[in-house]
């Protein structure tokens, strides 16, 4: 058997494989009510905030913008 047909052949099986899982895992979730985090599992991405933490994160990005608006008029 030529090695190229070989790893095509895989790379195809691979492929039908990635879909049916993706298919098991849609199911799963439906199933779940939709819950698409395993327990355990730590998400991806950004924590949410609450009103608090957005205040603070807002004051502190103030302070830092007129800063930086304080240096680019000196530099000048």
């Amino acid at each position: 058997m030529d090695l190229y047909k070989a790893i095509q052949e895989l790379y195809t099986e691979k492929e039908k494989l990635e879909r049916v899982i993706a298919s098991l895992e849609e199911l799963r979730d439906a199933a779940d009510g939709g819950s698409s985090v395993l327990p355990g599992v730590k998400r991806r991405g950004r924590k949410s905030m609450d009103a608090k933490e957005r205040l603070e994160v807002s004051a502190r990005m103030k302070q830092y913008w007129a800063s930086r608006r304080q240096h680019a008029s000196s530099s000048r």
